[in-house]
């Protein structure tokens, strides 16, 4: 009997907060981004927003973002829905018009064609680091630098791919048989299984939208690493990328997980981005 009461005036407790947020015109994305607005936070170094791609999950940036709080930056590691490149990217875009200050906007894989849509126009972002990740022109799509011929060094292949259908559209996963040697393959193979576990599935459709705006590396200075052992983007489309942006290139020996397993480097080259631009 105590618990049901207890829940319900918690229930209550959160409608009344949130018509008091509603009453003042707030919404709730405003009043989260709100909640960081704290007197003692360093407003010297931008926000670092991290964009994770598909087949993974923001947590997987955990030793980037421990790196990087450590040495003061505030991070956000965004949750990416994955369901179609305008609209993932107006959703990411949402993230960085709720910030008060300069942002560094951080994409790995598919990630990196949402920030390229989602920084158009951001008043705001200082820098674009790609971490293995696409960079799409507009008139691009990002399955078209999946072809094998022009872009090879891939093994992600319809064949290694998860189907399942559902209310308006097909995910896809990568079959957890075949995710450590496409994903992860310098990753421990128990972490390269919870990672293949907890991957979140994308809308196949994401692969033939067109880029609708003009790129984001056009007009922002932008830093790129390349995976050279990446078994899921052509280490060959990703050095297209960063010749074609002019970006500041480095290159690590890693997978396409290359964040999570040289996560001291990755945080390093989001911090010269950083530095450079502020």
């Amino acid at each position: 009997m105590k618990l049901r009461t207890s829940t319900r005036r918690l229930g209550a407790a959160i409608g009344i907060a949130a018509s008091a947020a509603l009453a003042l015109g707030i919404g709730a994305g405003a009043a989260q981004a709100d909640s960081g607005h704290r007197p003692d936070r360093d407003t010297t170094k931008p926000t670092v927003v991290l964009v994770h791609g598909a087949f993974a999950d923001a947590s997987g940036f955990g030793g980037v973002i421990d790196r990087l709080q450590r040495d003061g930056y505030p991070v956000i590691a965004v949750g990416n829905p994955l369901r179609g490149l305008a609209s993932d990217a107006a959703y990411v875009r949402s993230v960085v018009d709720s910030i008060d200050g300069d942002v560094v906007l951080v994409g790995h894989s598919y990630g990196g064609g949402v920030i390229t849509n989602a920084a158009s126009g951001a008043d705001n972002v200082d820098a674009l680091v790609y971490v293995a990740a696409f960079a799409p022109d507009k008139g691009e799509t990002v399955g078209q630098f999946n072809d094998p011929a022009q872009y090879p060094g891939s093994e992600l292949e319809p064949e290694s791919l998860v189907l399942r259908p559902f209310p308006g559209g097909v995910d896809a996963t990568i079959d957890p048989a075949d995710f450590r040697e496409i994903f992860a393959q310098d990753l421990p193979a128990q972490q390269a299984r919870l990672m293949a576990a907890t991957q979140r599935p994308a809308n196949v459709a994401v692969l033939e939208e067109e880029s609708t705006v003009e790129p984001a590396w056009k007009t922002i200075p932008s830093w790129y690493q390349v995976s050279a052992q990446d078994h899921a983007l052509s280490p060959v489309a990703q050095r297209f990328f960063a010749e074609r942006m002019n970006a500041h290139t480095t290159t690590i020996d890693a997978s396409h997980a290359g964040y999570v397993s040289h996560p001291a480097e990755t945080a390093k080259v989001i911090e010269n981005a950083a530095r450079a631009t502020s």
